[in-house]
This record gives structure tokens, sequence and C-alpha cells, in this order.
């Protein structure tokens, strides 16, 4: 597809994004004639790229995110003077990356080759594979390609930072070929958590490399549309050069269960049920939420949608088409808490116990709308993100003080994952047959278990790699080599309004802020002689209570004050010589009388 959108206006297709040469439609882009869906749809199913093997050159892949982790991710693929980034996440950060909001990749070296930079492509619309994009491109200038609900979410993260109408947007579908300098890049459907998935057959002058992206095998998904195994198995007959895929679920044998049974169980759930129902699942599932729709109608409810991700995110599905309510079910948030208890299902955010969420503000009696108490019945449609469990339970506690009914059991087919298990991985190992394979989006244990399974499918040992970010694949027409460190492939912190401006040494101080306190001792010396005007001032914050430690203050004082003179005979003495021998005297006095360690901060004021 070829649908441009430069801000708010769709404008004709650039040149070169076309796919079927000599054909009507790939004529009229290059006329700069606007394409229509069903022209560009045409293209795409009219001819697929040529299998190519120049042997010519070579292929590097490098992820500068999404190893060795879950999230941040973001793959560079490049060719001569050519790159493609496919996804740009964003990750959460640790419980010792205090204060910090996001984490989101280093591309220093995107920055440095922006000219080579042929386009973004995005796989889905999760925040691990679109969250950074608002901040790299401040940076980096490159037209983004996704697919229709994708770009929706991208939309809304654009216009939110005000770079909507900077950004080049192209709409792509599956079936669709972009060409992006050497590369052919090629949209195949996949199931996944979130609607209109896409893996990538990137098409180089070596061979096609298959990017899975996140992906499942759902014979019976919502909407209707299976994954395209038939075009992965057509690949893999033509020849398959490198294969990256989806490492999650690898630790769990057999397929992962159908969306569908969700669904079954919200049935079961809601009929008969005489309270009112509060359902919280991830806000970017719009088909869990349109079998919510679909389970209340059946029982002659209406349903209302609160908390600013699930509104948003519902709005963009209903506007696409990706979800489409029963008719009459849908209410205002405000309209549906006056209708009877057992007609109300409200859908919110707060799955992992996120503070702020309407289901936190409502556990905490701070929802504006919505009160909750006995005669609710809460459902915990998702599981608990590792590193959230102790959020979750501290909501779910909250709500059963408050009298609520929860319902979070795993065993009750609550939540599906959207990730393959261990057969669905093996089948598309079988049908892409690789040549070369790398993991990618797991931790290390996910990365290493995905090499054994690509072992027990007859592949050979030394064409599979498990890089480190940073590292880069280097393929060859005969070889393939790990090339370490190709790429900085840091952290960069967002904090508040700050992208970058928090490093290990405020995050180090922050540490030792929080777990020591600190002590601030002020002291004031004249302008013209350096003699000690006065007493020294000792603040202390998080480190001891004042009123019971008078003595100890006092000792900070008078060793404050005897450094202090030792100094004052020197000539052209330094003051930074001086802060250097308070902090050093204070701290060590601090750590025998109390074994503890504060920050010391020497304030010198002159008078």
């Amino acid at each position: 597809m070829a649908r441009t959108n430069n801000g708010n206006n769709t404008v004709r297709a650039p040149r070169g994004n076309a796919r079927g040469k000599g054909s009507d439609a790939q004529s009229r882009v290059e006329s700069g004639e606007e394409l229509t869906h069903e022209a560009a749809r045409t293209r795409g199913k009219q001819k697929r790229p040529a299998q190519k093997n120049t042997k010519k050159g070579k292929v590097r892949v490098a992820m500068l995110g999404g190893l060795g982790e879950i999230g941040k991710n973001i793959a560079v693929i490049e060719s001569g003077n050519d790159i493609i980034v496919v996804d740009c996440g964003l990750g959460f950060p640790d419980d010792d990356m205090l204060g910090v909001d996001l984490v989101i990749p280093d591309v220093s070296y995107l920055e440095k080759n922006e000219e080579k930079v042929r386009g973004i492509f995005i796989t889905h619309g999760h925040e691990d594979h679109i969250g950074a994009l608002p901040y790299v491109l401040r940076s980096i200038n490159a037209p983004i390609y996704a697919t229709r609900m994708s770009m929706g979410l991208i939309r809304l993260k654009l216009e939110e930072h005000r770079l909507l109408s900077k950004t080049k947007l192209i709409t792509c579908e599956a079936g669709d070929v972009v060409k992006a300098g050497k590369f052919s890049v090629e949209f195949i459907h996949v199931n996944h958590s979130i609607a209109d998935s896409v893996a990538f057959a990137i098409h180089t002058g070596l061979g096609t490399v298959v990017h899975t992206g996140d992906f499942k095998i759902d014979s019976t998904p919502i909407d209707g549309e299976v994954i395209d195994l038939a075009r992965f198995g057509e690949l893999g007959k033509q020849g398959v050069l490198a294969l990256l895929a989806d490492s999650t679920n690898v630790e769990r044998p057999g397929y992962t269960m159908s969306e569908r049974t969700v669904g079954r169980t919200f049935n079961r759930l809601f009929q008969g049920c005489k309270q009112r129902i509060i359902v919280t699942t991830f806000a970017s599932n719009v088909h869990r939420i349109q079998q919510i729709m679909d389970a209340a109608a059946e029982c002659g409810r209406k349903v209302a949608v609160t908390g600013r991700s699930m509104e948003n995110v519902t709005k963009v599905a209903m506007d696409l088409g990706y979800m489409k309510p029963p008719k009459n079910t849908v209410v205002d948030i405000n309209k549906i808490k006056s209708m009877p208890l057992e007609k109300q299902v409200i859908v919110t955010t707060g799955s992992q116990g996120e503070e702020m969420s309407a289901l936190y503000r409502m556990a905490f009696s701070q929802h504006k709308q919505i009160e909750v108490g006995p005669g609710d019945r809460v459902i915990i449609s998702a599981s608990a993100i590792p590193g959230n469990e102790n959020t979750v339970s501290r909501v779910i506690n909250e709500l059963f003080r408050k009298g609520v009914e929860v319902i979070y059991d795993r065993a009750d087919m609550l939540h599906v994952s959207g990730h393959a298990c261990q057969e669905e991985l093996k089948i598309i190992h079988a049908l892409t047959k690789p040549k070369y394979f790398i993991p990618v989006h797991g931790e290390q244990r996910m990365l290493q278990l995905h090499k054994d399974l690509a072992l027990q499918m007859g592949m050979d040992r030394k064409n599979i790699v498990i890089c480190d970010n940073g590292d880069a694949v280097e393929i060859g027409a005969r070889s393939m080599k790990c090339v370490p460190g190709y790429a900085p492939a840091g952290e960069v912190f967002v904090d508040g309004y700050g992208v970058g401006d928090v490093g290990a040494v405020v995050l180090r101080d922050r540490k030792h802020l929080a777990e020591d306190g600190m002590v601030v001792v002020v002291l004031p010396i004249s302008a013209q002689n350096g003699d000690l005007l006065a007493e020294p001032e000792i603040i202390t914050r998080g480190f001891i209570y004042v009123k019971d430690s008078e003595e100890l203050l006092q000792d900070l004082r008078n060793l404050t004050m005897s450094t202090a003179e030792a100094y004052r005979g020197k000539r052209g003495r330094d003051l930074n010589e001086l802060k250097g021998a308070i902090r050093s005297a204070v701290s060590n006095y601090l750590f025998k009388a109390t074994k503890r360690s504060p920050m010391v901060l020497p304030v010198i004021t002159k008078l």
C-alpha cells in the first residue's frame, strides 16, 4: 500500500514506495497520482519481489534493544548505504531506576547514519514496539510504515508530542511490499494480542530476512484473519537467508490458547450475575474488549470505558473498524452509573496495578465517577508482568477490603498470551527453513532455549547466533559472523520532560539519597579574610530525627569548624579543596558514629 500521511492530511504517495513494476498502480505512483486503498491492495497481490541472490555485498542485522530483556525492541538492518529500522519500542524502569519514567534505546548509531535510514517499519502497536518513536523522531527524520491500527496509535503519540505534522506516515496492509533503498519490505499478517500485527519479509540482494515480530498461531482469531502460514511456507521454498523470531514464550510447551477461550469465560461469568461487573485488561487488546462488549450485550448490559489509554485505544479501534460494539451497548461513564448494577459493565485500565490507573483509583476511592464496594465483581483479565506482582496484589487486597468480589485466578482462562509457544515456533522454523537463525525478543534464558529449539529442528549450530544489544550479525554470501559492539546500545532514561539527562551518576546519587539520606553543612565565611563568621549550620534530610540528635549535630559543627580552621592560614586556598576536606571529615565521622553513609554536601557562603 502506498497511502501517505503527513500530519493530518493524506497526501500523494512518494515515488519508489510501490511494488509491482510495470503495473498500473506503479505508474500512478510515479506520476504522483494518489493511490486508493483498493489500487494498492491489488498492486500488492499482483506481483511479489523476485528472489534475488546476487552474492554481492553483506547484510548486517544489529539489535539496539530487545535482547536479554523484555521491551525496548528495535532492530537495524543494513546493506550498503541503506538502513531500515524494525520497531522502536520503550522499556519500563527497574526498581532501582529511581524517578525514571521510561527507558528508550540508544539510537546514536542511527543519528550518526541518518542519511542512510530509509524508513522505520512497525510490526504492531504495543508500547515495547512503538513507545520510543516520539523521542527518537526528535533526532531522526525518517518515514514510518505501519498497518492501520498501529498507525492510529502512533498518530495519538505524535499528536501528544506535537510531532504529527513533522513526520511522514505511510499506512500499509498485509500483502504490501514497500521499496526502501535496496530493500523490499513485505508485510505478512500474523496473530497477536493486538489487531493488525505483521511480520516482515525483508528482501535483500543476498536473500530474504524474515522478522516474525510478536506472534502466535490462532486458528480461531476474533477477527477471522488467521496468520498467513502459506506465505511463510512460500518464502521457505524460495529460500530464507535468516530468521529473527519471537522468543517470549519459548519456555512454554505446546500451543498458546486461542483468544476465543477468554470470550467463553466472559460469557460464563456474565450469565446470571446480579452484580456490577468491572473488567480490567490491556487497553491495546481490542479483541479482548470486543468480547467483553459481546458478552455484555448478550446479557442485556451496557458498557462504559474508563481510563485514558483505554478510552483512546477504544476510540481508535472503533473509528478504524477493528472494534464493532453491538448496537446501543456502549454508553458514557457518567450515564452508566445511574443504571441498575446488574445492567453495568465497566472496562477499565489498571490490570498491572499502575498508580493513577482507573482501577487503582477505584480501589483507593479516588475515582470521580465510580465508587466500588459490596455488590461489585472485578475481573482481572491479564497476567501480571514480571515485576508488577506486588502492585497488582496491593490493588486486589484493597478491593477485597472494600467487599468487592475479585476474580483473578489464572486457571479460570481469564487471559491468554499473544506469543507463540514451542510447537508454534517449531511450525515457523519448519516453514521458513532459514539458513541462519537469530533469536530475538527475550531475556537471555529465552534466547538460549530458542537456540536449543532450533537445534532440535535440525539447524547447524554454527548457523545460530545469540547476540547482545549493540552486536551485529554480518551475513555474507557463504558465511555469518557476530561483530560484538558494532553500535552503541545502552539505555536512555526519560525523566519528566528530560530525555537522556539522567545517567548512571544521577541514579547512583538518587539511590544513595534514598538509602542513607543527606547532610548539608553550611559554612559562612568572610569574603575579605576567610574568617568564620558564625557557627556552621547542619541540615539533614532522610538521615536522623534532629530533635533526638542534638549532641551529634553539635559534634558535626565542632568538626566542621576545626577543619575550616586548619585551612584558614593557607594562601590562595581553594574553596573546592576546603569542601572536599569537610566532606571527607564529616563522612568519616558519621560512618564511625552511626554506621551509615549519608550524602554530605558542604556549602560555603562568602559574606
